[in-house]
């Protein structure tokens, strides 16, 4: 049987902590300038903690934003738990790492986001292969950079 290096959960990995260095020094010294984050996470996933009717109105994903308001974040080795404004009144919640499907910093166009086995696997399953004749080779093509670079 060969072994071989798991590159996804290493980067998985390696992203997790990415996020975990990010939220502790924002717990320690606050959000710096005009950054803030949109975290969406899995509401089912196991270790999540919310209200009860945060749970209800959002059953399956919920994007929470940490930016003006928010109080008690504490981070730890598997997640964070951070107190959110909704609708004035302040709720507690519990996020696991492996809850989180995406980070997201707009104001410095940053964003990570955590590909699933059951993501993949609904993708696998619409994937139909379908041998093709060689392309014959054609000559290079110039393009110019201007194309690509915003108005």
């Amino acid at each position: 049987m060969a072994r071989s290096i798991d590159y996804g959960n290493l980067m998985h990995r390696a992203m997790r902590g990415l996020i975990q260095t990010v939220l502790t020094d924002v717990s320690k010294n606050g959000l710096p300038g005009a950054h803030h984050f949109f975290i969406t996470f899995d509401t089912t996933h196991p270790g999540v903690e919310m209200a009860d009717w945060l749970k209800a109105r959002y059953p399956g994903e919920m994007t929470v934003v940490i930016q003006h308001w928010f109080e008690n974040l504490d981070v730890t080795d598997e997640g964070f738990s951070i107190t959110l404004n909704f609708g004035n009144n302040p709720e507690p919640m519990v996020i696991p790492f492996d809850a989180v499907r995406t980070f997201v910093d707009p104001s410095v166009e940053f964003g990570l986001r955590f590909e699933t086995h059951s993501d993949e696997d609904e993708d696998d399953e619409d994937d139909i292969e379908v041998e093709e004749e060689p392309t014959p080779p054609r000559d290079a093509e110039i393009v110019s950079l201007d194309k690509f670079r915003k108005q």
